[in-house]
């Protein structure tokens, strides 16, 4: 009897798993992403449509490929289909707010991942975002601790590669790099800021027109890790890319925690680099929503953050797999 109970229970619960599953299959989720051209976005775009397919969630993948006018046609449209809720990687943090507020006058719950809108955004939205700013001050302090170690005559001369101000991840980021620079005046001499546009080619110029006029830079933040090898080609012609411990090493970090951050720290070239935790922030995105969707929620208004950390020399050995890029790299 107790066996046959104990196969009734397990048939039933199996029967329940099917329904939920069908249930949930017949819900479809528009993922509207700006571009897949860093580590970090296809990772985030892996990661969620891994586990809406997980959940038997239909998917409608619409790709702007960096043009925010065609990214509204494209949320305007996955309405039109009559999609259960969208999530959205914006082009930035000001286009977002009109794609938002349309899926609320449409009662379609909405997500956005990791570019949340700016702050005169009044819609609602779940809004899932790494702690920008204190994800830098972590990194840009184990860079401060190395500066120290130079010893120099003068002050130490900070350089930073500024993303595109027009997306709030640049803003928090270059504001918790000035955050630490501004604590420590006795230490530091007025930065050099390099805009790059998240651009890698704007990156490169910028970059090799900045070193030119100021030779005697000491330390590099660039905003994104995936201006490290734009970083690499500038260094190596000057003769200073060379690993932490060696005669003419250039300070560095960075911030996302990609798969060349985390080789380039265990190399000894990048000092310090903040990481966004990618797989949390992957998760709380299609829960959140799919939450929504199932207690009818047609505009949920939630900030998710993600605190993330800083992966540094002296810690990786430590917290290596807590990165995502390591995680990657090791596959």
């Amino acid at each position: 009897m107790k066996k046959f109970l104990m196969a009734a229970g397990l048939a039933a619960a199996s029967m329940i798993a099917s329904h939920a599953v069908l249930a949930e299959s017949a819900k479809k989720v528009c993922f509207a992403y700006q571009t897949l051209e860093t580590e970090f976005w296809v990772a985030g775009h892996k990661a969620m449509t891994e586990s809406l397919a997980q959940k038997g969630v239909d998917v409608i993948e619409v790709n702007a490929n960096g043009d925010a006018n065609k990214q509204l046609e494209q949320v305007r449209d996955c309405i039109t289909q009559g999609v259960d809720g969208i999530i959205i990687i914006p082009q930035d943090g000001e286009s977002v707010i009109k794609m938002i507020g349309e899926a609320n006058d449409a009662g379609v719950p909405v997500a956005v991942f990791n570019r949340p809108p700016n702050p005169s955004n009044t819609n609602k939205a779940i809004v899932v975002v790494a702690d920008n700013v204190s994800i830098a001050e972590a990194a840009v302090q184990h860079l401060t601790k190395k500066a120290r170690e130079l010893k120099l005559n003068r002050k130490v001369q900070p350089l930073i590669m500024v993303g595109a101000l027009a997306d709030t991840n640049a803003i928090g980021r270059r504001e918790g790099f000035l955050n630490v620079i501004n604590a420590n005046p006795d230490l530091f001499a007025k930065p050099i800021e390099v805009p790059t546009e998240w651009d890698a080619n704007v990156a490169l110029a910028n970059l090799e027109s900045a070193l030119q006029a100021n030779p005697n830079v000491d330390m590099i933040f660039t905003s994104s890790d995936f201006l490290f090898p734009q970083i690499r080609a500038v260094l190596l012609q000057q003769g200073r890319w060379v690993p932490q411990g060696q005669d003419g090493h250039m300070i560095l970090g960075g911030l996302d925690g990609d798969v060349t951050a985390c080789k380039l720290i265990r190399q000894g070239y990048v000092d310090a680099t903040g990481v966004q935790d990618l797989f949390f922030e992957a998760d709380a995105t299609v829960n959140a929503l799919m939450e929504a969707i199932k207690s009818g929620n047609k505009a949920p208004n939630q900030l998710i953050p993600d605190k993330g950390f800083a992966l540094t020399q002296d810690n990786e050995a430590e917290r290596h797999g807590d990165m995502w890029g390591c995680v990657l790299a090791d596959q």
